[in-house]
């Protein structure tokens, strides 16, 4: 496998463009191929089968572009169908659940974790198991926000009525005494400053973007596939709805402004 192909990346929408904007920050020489399905956001409302089907039609649709490692950008994905994607395809894949458990787990002093996320990804129990079967001791308080990711597709970011949604969700959370709450959803950094004011400044609030793309550069460094600075990077978008959409609302995600987009038919 040569060194110059893309990374992928998959995610429901639009959450994955922060990962891609942290993938960028960390290995500003890689190409990047991403793929948004904003026909079918969210998944976290649908079931296992389903998501399963999605996540592996949008792994073939990446590996057309031989891509040299796939990044499941989406915690639903991530939580049901990762393990399934990683037997199905010889490509190395990684998903956004194990960085950010890790994460957590080095910042809590109390070892009482909040974790939020979709209904899928909190019914899966994935985030719960990872991070007790890493610290036993620790006590973990997860609750679904199904609201949080149509509020950011739509643009809602710092409106009355997210704040009002915010609020009736993470109050019981609150009364938990957290010192660490994991954003299980690669939307919600979105709205992190109104999470942020909400639980208060004695909780630390953990975004996996960052964590996933170390994990890349340490799979890319393990495999010798860095690329070596020698080509100018290309990133290339593909959704599976209203490119224009995309456009105007992702370039909040990913602090740029995004060109080069197009619109798949059939995944």
């Amino acid at each position: 496998m040569k060194s110059d192909r893309p990374i992928g990346i998959f995610d429901s929408g639009l959450g994955g463009l922060t990962v891609v904007k942290e993938i960028i920050k960390t290995l500003p020489d890689e190409s990047i191929i991403y793929f948004g399905d904003t026909a079918r956001v969210p998944y976290g409302t649908k079931s296992k089968k389903t998501i399963e089907k999605f996540s592996l039609q949008n792994t073939r649709f990446l590996t057309k572009f031989k891509v040299k490692l796939i990044v499941v950008a989406c915690n639903t994905s991530s939580s049901l169908a990762l393990n399934l994607l990683k037997r199905t395809f010889k490509i190395p894949i990684t998903g956004v659940i194990e960085p950010g458990v890790k994460q957590a787990l080095l910042k809590t002093k109390n070892e009482r974790v909040g974790v939020i996320g979709t209904r899928a990804t909190i019914s899966s129990g994935v985030y719960q198991k990872a991070l007790t079967s890493c610290k036993s001791k620790v006590k973990v308080f997860a609750i679904s926000c199904p609201l949080f990711v149509p509020l950011v597709e739509e643009g809602l970011l710092n409106k009355k009525i997210t704040k009002a949604i915010v609020y009736d969700y993470l109050e019981p959370l609150v009364k938990k005494k957290i010192d660490t709450l994991i954003l299980a959803c690669t939307h919600y950094p979105l709205i992190k400053s109104v999470i942020a004011g909400i639980m208060g400044p004695g909780v630390q609030l953990i975004d996996s973007a960052g964590a996933v793309a170390g994990k890349v550069r340490c799979m890319l460094d393990e495999k010798g596939l860095r690329a070596e600075g020698r080509n100018r990077p290309r990133y290339q978008f593909f959704v599976s709805d209203e490119p224009r959409i995309f456009s105007k609302e992702g370039s909040k995600f990913l602090g740029r402004k995004i060109i080069n987009i197009k619109r798949v038919n059939n995944v």
